[in-house]
């Protein structure tokens, strides 16, 4: 029985019978990422002995029995999968329950419909999904398929004492069921056409409209996304592979281009999709997927409850997940398939962890892969450090010596396809805001020394200093297969509709270049940007500014550290609280719009408000001309950071563009807070605050009101 790294045990069933409960169990644990809590612990010991003896009377059959087994892309994973006579067993585990929960039994119906929704050697079996609360004692009596006729059976519900006879039923209900394909374990992502169906439905229907709205006059991404069709469409007719490097302001609608191109080149103007063609817009802003996510799938809930559709959340949230998906369930779904260790640097496949399909290779299934915010792609250290401790998403897959960086990686994982591929990559200019964040010229570098057959096209305005420190035209100098288009650069911004050169002025004001004051005065009548040193005045200013449903919110950067003075808190990281945060309405405290919890650039980077506060602290500094940047030791005083290695030029670049996201966040306006400090002696002489010195603030404040920026 081959091994997988998309669950932490599988066998064969007379060798799951043969084997010793502490030597499954060991297993187990040795391949979990991480120290398994307790309960995690106590819970597999109780799996081992239930289905040891549920599945003696099977030993001798051909079947397997699968452990902690991964969704392929959608980071779930299943407690157990039981493949036997041709059925899928989907098994849910509450031990020591007495009582069966509503959410549970939606739990494992979720599961088996996303292996049937996401799972290619999944789409044509029975699955059966059976919740086992353990101490529970009665069991579902009547088993019948759902009224989707899809193949999946309606939970079933027991406990651990009925387990066995309700695995015999069912086996009794289907009894002539063809063998599950042998690579099951392995089966490759596979997305069915009911779930693109329900992503252009929402799209379509301007289910994005509350993250990010089509309000700028005369503003049309159409060029952008009908060139990108015909590079994908030239690439297809020629066998090539190609990548397309889009540029944009921000809030010009990268974000929307993506989407549509993936939605226009699935269907291409048919009803139904076109077999062999699809495409995924992929992201690596873990708050940016999971925000958009919820949007869209919120939306498509109210919309099919109106309609009088029976409809859940969770079916909601499954179709949208097609259509957006985490760039690094990808990545990692591709490492699965490589040979591990890695010799000499050079990345295979192996054969024993992956199908090879007739077109695709041993790719993934999409010939279009949109890579959102494509700057934000991990360096090779980053990724490399991070597989040789095994990361990747619980299944504990260490990678030693792995050889390339992740847009490498990513160029590789397309170029596996026998036939043709198209990258789209969309480009925010200085925005890479992490340590270990490649930027855009990794990916050139990459196409150059490994991929030189590979056609890019590509803005020119990715020859800016805003992308790859503008070194984008050297770098490119010696590529025969460059194509430079107009349309590949997105100009206005979507998401400041009222200012059109806002970016200009954020660019300006940073860089010191001496037009920020004459853009300010262009655009404060119809964009306002304002200046404060008290935030009781900037929470004031907000709320007489939104209207309805607008919403508002406080912006900090992640090395901001002196904010709790101003009854400001950091919002804590989780995807979950960036969902609440954006997306609650003002009658929940976990809204932004509550001014309580600040985001930073991490937590709203792609994503946008209606006004923002922006409460500038110590960490950048205005001195003469120049910024200074500096990082709080957590305790007693801030510590500069001068250039004096690439790592420290890094971290400054990072720092800096930081501020480039949060100014650039608000669609209507914003208030600019940057604190009076702490200028308070203490009765035998001593400073009250020293780290939040009026010294640290008054830089800052003066070059901004020399700006001519309003003060309230």
């Amino acid at each position: 029985m081959r091994k997988s790294p998309r669950c932490l045990y599988n066998s064969s069933l007379a060798a799951f019978a043969a084997a010793d409960k502490n030597s499954i169990f060991g297993i187990l644990c040795d391949q979990y990422h991480g120290d398994a809590l307790t309960t995690t612990r106590e819970a597999w010991r109780a799996e081992i002995s239930i289905l040891k003896q549920v599945l003696a009377p099977y030993q001798n059959e051909n079947g397997q029995i699968i452990f902690e087994y991964d969704i392929p892309r959608l980071g779930k994973r299943i407690d157990a999968v039981l493949l036997l006579r041709g059925i899928v067993f989907c098994l849910e585990f509450k031990v020591g329950e007495s009582r069966i929960l509503e959410a549970d039994v939606d739990q494992v119906l979720d599961y088996a419909l996303d292996l049937k929704n996401f799972h290619k050697y999944s789409q044509d079996r029975i699955i059966v999904p059976i919740l086992i609360a353990t101490n529970y004692r009665a069991s579902s009596s009547v088993i019948q398929m759902s009224v989707y006729d899809d193949m999946v059976v309606n939970p079933l519900i027991t406990g651990e004492a009925g387990l066995g006879r309700m695995i015999a039923a069912v086996l009794a209900k289907f009894p002539n069921e063809m063998p599950v394909n042998p690579d099951w374990i392995i089966s490759p992502y596979a997305p069915t056409p009911t779930i693109i169906e329900a992503a252009r439905t929402l799209y379509e229907n301007h289910s994005v409209e509350n993250i990010t709205r089509h309000e700028a006059d005369d503003v049309s991404t159409d060029r952008t996304i009908t060139y990108i069709l015909d590079v994908i469409r030239e690439s297809k007719e020629a066998q090539k592979k190609s990548i397309c490097f889009v540029t944009g302001v921000p809030g010009a609608g990268k974000t929307l281009v993506g989407l549509d191109v993936a939605i226009k080149q699935t269907y291409q103007g048919q009803t139904e999709p076109v077999k062999d063609e699809g495409a995924v817009y992929l992201s690596g802003n873990g708050p940016l997927v999971a925000v958009l996510t919820e949007a869209l799938a919120q939306d498509n809930y109210k919309k099919c409850r109106e309609q009088g559709e029976k409809k859940k959340m969770t079916d909601s949230r499954r179709e949208v997940s097609k259509s957006i998906q985490m760039i690094h369930r990808y990545r990692d779904n591709m490492l699965a398939k490589i040979k591990n260790p890695v010799e000499n640097g050079v990345l295979e496949i192996d054969p024993e962890k992956a199908v090879k399909l007739e077109k695709a290779g041993y790719g993934e299934v999409e010939h279009v892969a949109i890579f959102d915010e494509a700057q934000r792609s991990w360096t090779h250290k980053r990724l490399a450090d991070y597989l040789k401790r095994g990361g990747t998403y619980g299944n504990k897959l260490k990678v030693p010596n792995f050889p390339m960086s992740e847009a490498a990686f990513l160029i590789w994982s397309l170029d596996q396809r026998e036939d043709w591929a198209t990258i789209i990559c969309l480009v925010g200019g200085g925005q890479e805001i992490n340590t270990g964040e490649a930027g855009i010229s990794e990916w050139i570098a990459s196409l150059n020394e490994r991929f030189p057959d590979w056609h890019i096209y590509i803005s020119p305005k990715l020859t800016d200093a805003e992308y790859a420190e503008g070194k984008v035209n050297e770098l490119l100098k010696d590529n025969s297969h460059v194509t430079y288009n107009d349309d590949l650069h997105l100009g206005v911004s979507l998401r400041s509709f009222r200012a059109e050169k806002l970016s200009a002025f954020v660019h300006s004001l940073l860089c010191f270049d001496g037009n920020a004051a004459s853009i300010y005065a262009e655009i404060k009548d119809r964009y306002p940007i304002v200046l404060t040193r008290d935030m009781a005045k900037a929470r004031k200013w907000l709320h007489e500014k939104v209207r309805g449903t607008e919403r508002t919110g406080v912006l900090v950067t992640k090395e901001a550290a002196r904010f709790k003075p101003l009854a400001v808190h950091i919002l804590p990281f989780g995807d979950e609280n960036a969902v609440h945060w954006f997306l609650e309405d003002k009658t929940d405290t976990r809204s932004s719009n509550y001014l309580e919890d600040a985001a930073t650039e991490i937590q709203v980077q792609g994503l946008e408000l209606d006004y923002t506060c922006l409460l500038w602290d110590a960490d950048m500094r205005y001195d003469n001309g120049t910024w200074r940047f500096y990082k709080f030791n957590g305790q007693t005083k801030w510590v500069e950071q001068t250039p004096t290695s690439e790592s420290r030029q890094e971290l400054i670049k990072y720092m800096l563009n930081a501020y480039r996201v949060l100014l650039t966040r608000a669609r209507s306006g914003m208030v600019i807070c940057v604190p009076e400090g702490n200028g308070n002696i203490t009765p035998t002489g001593f400073w009250e605050d020293s780290t939040r010195l009026p010294e640290y603030y008054d830089g800052t404040y003066q070059y901004l009101k020399s700006l001519g920026i309003q003060e309230i």
